[in-house]
């Protein structure tokens, strides 16, 4: 069984605790404490949105994260991008058993669909900012 990979949330828990306290600069143990999660592993994601250009970073004892721009200007496609998160689908690599057609037929047929479901994941992505986030969040704090 394949692990599922988190980065795409990971990152998007960083950038919504950014969005969520615009204008504070907020440090990578803090964020790695709200996420729960290794503080290695978030300083990694953070440098991810750095070079995305979705995020300014300072290092050291002080240092801290802000975001680049407004969270109205940041969609959740922008933030799945830079999280180099593996695509939503794959097909197997198991090899193709000669006898059988299912085997033979299965993985181009699959590819079209696949690669459909992936371009109406990212569109949807695409279609919500981090600012829908952020407003969701707050709604439900209240």
């Amino acid at each position: 069984m394949s692990a599922t990979s988190v980065q795409f949330t990971v990152a998007a828990h960083i950038m919504a605790a950014l969005g969520f306290f615009r204008g504070k600069e907020i440090r990578s143990a803090t964020l790695a404490e709200s996420v729960n999660a290794d503080p290695t592993f978030v300083r990694k994601s953070l440098s991810k949105l750095s070079k995305a250009g979705l995020v300014i970073t300072t290092r050291g004892k002080n240092g801290a994260s802000t975001l680049t721009r407004s969270p109205e200007q940041i969609t959740l496609l922008d933030i799945y991008k830079a999280s180099a998160a593996p695509l939503a689908f794959a097909i197997h690599k198991y090899p193709v058993e000669k006898r059988c057609p299912i085997s033979c037929n299965i993985k181009g047929r699959m590819s079209s669909v696949l690669k459909k479901a992936q371009n109406s994941f990212e569109n949807t992505l695409d279609r919500i900012t981090l600012a829908d986030v952020v407003g969701e969040i707050r709604q439900a704090s209240r």
